[in-house]
């Protein structure tokens, strides 16, 4: 009988040749790092968050002011040689308090995400590897939560418990544990009839060894994506907090509060408020590209 050739095919065999050719095979690792170095725009995303990042570790070196330098002889300076972004209402110089303010902004970012994947991580895998009522309790639950609009959720809990970056940083973080968890619960059910899993089972794994060493980590992709993808919205949430006066307090340096104090200057003094707004627009647009490279680089479906 006749062997079928179909595109799928001669992709296979082009595949296996070049392998035979080189005499090694990539791994997926490297496959994906491949896929996203070709992706331009993640990865100009990706130098300015690294850009950002730098300055939330090094501000002090890097910023020509302190974050809370006041200068009232300089008071409404529009941009200039001395200040590149012009200074507030109080004299402080609006560059060095952005550079101070991505400190307090990524680590908000980053931290709430950690906070979320931990709590929705343990709860979407204990409830795909258990099922039956526990599943259904469980995801009820989150549904419960999912039905409230993030920033209002955050906005009720950050009310609540009062201001201050402790309580900011649970009420993001608890805003965000549906979303993780239904996305761990997700990739838990694809792996969970996997022959790894049947193997570890074999051979006695307990359920919690199965969960956290073969399990979760093999759902990662999913989850890196949706983390990368979290930092924007956490920086969101907690610029909104911020702004409406629920989050960090002055005289601390974070971009939302900035635009709450400038908000009032807007016809006279533009730059106090374009300049920490195109900082938030910037970051936010550039965590989200890096989040959908991430996505194509980690789907195996992109695989030629």
């Amino acid at each position: 009988m006749a062997k079928m050739i179909t595109p799928a095919v001669e992709r296979a065999e082009r595949a296996r040749a070049k392998i035979k050719n080189t005499g090694s095979s990539i791994s997926p690792t490297k496959a994906a790092w491949h896929r996203l170095l070709k992706n331009k725009a993640a990865m100009i995303a990706g130098a300015i968050i690294l850009v950002f990042m730098i300055f939330a570790i090094f501000p002090a070196q890097i910023a020509p002011y302190g974050y809370d330098e006041q200068n009232y002889a300089v008071a409404f300076t529009p941009p200039s040689a001395d200040y590149p972004l012009g200074t507030d209402n109080l004299g402080r110089c609006i560059l060095s308090r952005i550079i101070w303010g991505s400190r307090m902004s990524l680590i908000i970012g980053i931290v709430s995400v950690v906070i979320s994947l931990f709590l929705g991580g343990i709860i979407g895998a204990v409830a795909a590897f258990y099922g039956g009522k526990i599943d259904e309790v469980l995801m009820r639950i989150m549904d419960v939560f999912l039905a409230i609009p993030n920033m209002l959720l955050a906005l009720a809990i950050a009310a609540s418990l009062g201001t201050g970056l402790g309580n900011m940083l649970f009420a993001i973080a608890i805003s965000n544990v549906p979303r993780f968890a239904r996305i761990v619960r997700s990739s838990v059910l694809a792996n969970k009839g996997m022959e790894f899993v049947e193997a570890a089972t074999a051979i006695g794994a307990s359920n919690m060894r199965l969960i956290f060493r073969h399990l979760i980590p093999n759902s990662l992709a999913p989850i890196i994506v949706q983390g990368t993808i979290g930092i924007a919205s956490g920086i969101l949430s907690a610029c909104g907090l911020s702004f409406l006066g629920l989050g960090i307090q002055p005289p601390t340096a974070e971009w939302g509060m900035m635009l709450s104090s400038a908000r009032q200057y807007i016809r006279s003094s533009w730059w106090m408020v374009t300049f920490p707004g195109l900082t938030i627009m910037l970051n936010i647009g550039c965590f989200n590209l890096l989040g959908d490279g991430l996505r194509d680089a980690l789907d195996p479906r992109l695989k030629n």
